[in-house]
C-alpha cells in the first residue's frame, strides 16, 4: 500500500502543478460532489421536474452514503494530506503539496464518498433523462448523451478529489465504481408509495446496525477515533476540521433524510397536482428556503447536541420540498384562481 499511495501522491503533486489554474474548478466540482448537495441541490431539482425521480434521489443519496460510512470503516483508507506526513518517505524529497477548505475531512478516505454517492445519485439522473430522451425521439444515439456526460462528470469529481488531496486515485476508482452499481440497484427499488412505519423501520435499522458495528469494533480494539486524531494533526488549518464532515453526521444526515421523505409521503402521498409554471416557482423558492438552511450554523462545543440538530436539519429538508412550498404555492395560486 506504500507504494500505491506514493504513487497517487506524486499524480496529486502532478495534478496541482499542471491544473494550477483551474484550481476554481476543482473546488466547485469537489464541492457540488458533496453528499449534502444531492439533498439540498440535487434532490429539489429532478423533483419538480419528475416526482419519482426526485423520491429516487434522497433514497439513493442516503442509502449509499451509509453504506460509504461501513466500508469505510471496514477499510480504514488513509486520506493523502495526512498520509504524506505520516509515511516519512518524503523527509528528503518532499512533494510540493497545496490543502484547501475541503481538504480536511475527517473519516476514512476508502472508498470515496463524494464519488460514490456521486456516482449513485448521477446515475438515477442519467437513466431517467436518458429514459424520457428515447421515449420522444426514438434515438438510442440521443439516449445515449446523459450516460456520456455522467461519466465525463464522474472524471471531473474524481480528478478534484485528487487535486485536493482529499483522496488517493485508487480510493476514487473505487468509489465510483460501487456507485454505479448501487445506483443500478437502488433505482429499480424507488419507495414512492411505502408508509411511514417502513422509514421509521430503515432508519432506525440504519442507526441501531451502525452503532453495533461502532461498537463491536471498538471492543476488538480498532478505535474508530483514528482518522480524526491525524486530521486534527496534520490539517494545514484547525479551522478546516469540521465537526459535520465526521462519519457521525454522515450518519444522521442519511437517518433524518429518510424519515423526512416518510413524513413527506404520508401526509400528502401522490405530492400535489402542479403545472409546469408553478413547480419552477416551488423549485425557486425550494432552493431559496434550502439554502437558508445549510447556511444556518450549528452548535459544535457540543458533539451530541451537534448531531441532534443535524438529524433534525435533515429532517426537514424532504418536507420542505415535497410538502411545505408546494403546499403554499398550491394554496395562493388556487386562491389566486378563485378571485
Amino acid at each position: 500500500m506504500d507504494a500505491i499511495h506514493a504513487h497517487g501522491i506524486r499524480i496529486a503533486e502532478s495534478l496541482q502543478a499542471s491544473t494550477k489554474a483551474y484550481e476554481q474548478t476543482w473546488l466547485f466540482a469537489s464541492h457540488l460532489s458533496d453528499p449534502k448537495a444531492a439533498f439540498l441541490l440535487i434532490f429539489p431539482l429532478t423533483y419538480f421536474f419528475n416526482r419519482r425521480t426526485g423520491v429516487a434521489v434522497v433514497w439513493v443519496a442516503a442509502i449509499s452514503e451509509w453504506l460509504n460510512l461501513v466500508f469505510k470503516w471496514i477499510l480504514f483508507g488513509e486520506r493523502p494530506y495526512w498520509w504524506v506526513k505520516e509515511s516519512r518517505l518524503f523527509v528528503k524529497n518532499p512533494p510540493q503539496l497545496q490543502q484547501f477548505p475541503s481538504t480536511c475531512e475527517t473519516g476514512p478516505g476508502n472508498p470515496s464518498g463524494h464519488a460514490m454517492v456521486t456516482a449513485a445519485v448521477w446515475w438515477v439522473m442519467a437513466s431517467s433523462l436518458a429514459s424520457c430522451l428515447h421515449a420522444r425521439t426514438r434515438s438510442k444515439l440521443v439516449a445515449g448523451v446523459p450516460y456520456l456526460c455522467y461519466f465525463l462528470v464522474l472524471l471531473v469529481i474524481g480528478l478534484s478529489r485528487i487535486f485536493i488531496l482529499a483522496h488517493f486515485p485508487h480510493q476514487v476508482i473505487a468509489g465510483s465504481l460501487t456507485g454505479v452499481v448501487l445506483g443500478v440497484y437502488l433505482s429499480r427499488y424507488i419507495p414512492e408509495s411505502h408508509s411511514l412505519l417502513f422509514f421509521l423501520r430503515i432508519s432506525a435499522s440504519v442507526l441501531v446496525g451502525t452503532l453495533v458495528l461502532h461498537t463491536a469494533l471498538e471492543k476488538i480494539g480498532i478505535p474508530l477515533s483514528w482518522s480524526v486524531a491525524l486530521a486534527k494533526k496534520w490539517c494545514a488549518h484547525p479551522e478546516w476540521v469540521r465537526l459535520d464532515t465526521s462519519p457521525f453526521s454522515s450518519l444522521m444526515r442519511d437517518c433524518g433524510a429518510l424519515i423526512g421523505l416518510g413524513l413527506a409521503q404520508s401526509w400528502k402521498p401522490g405530492g400535489w397536482s402542479l403545472p409546469r409554471a408553478t413547480r419552477a416557482l416551488c423549485l425557486a423558492l425550494s432552493a431559496m428556503a434550502l439554502h437558508h438552511i445549510n447556511r444556518y450554523s450549528l452548535p459544535a462545543t457540543n458533539p451530541v447536541l451537534f448531531y441532534i440538530l443535524f438529524f433534525i436539519k435533515y429532517t426537514i429538508v424532504p418536507q420542505v420540498v415535497m410538502l411545505f412550498i408546494p403546499g403554499v404555492v398550491h394554496f395562493l395560486t388556487s386562491k389566486v384562481k378563485k378571485d
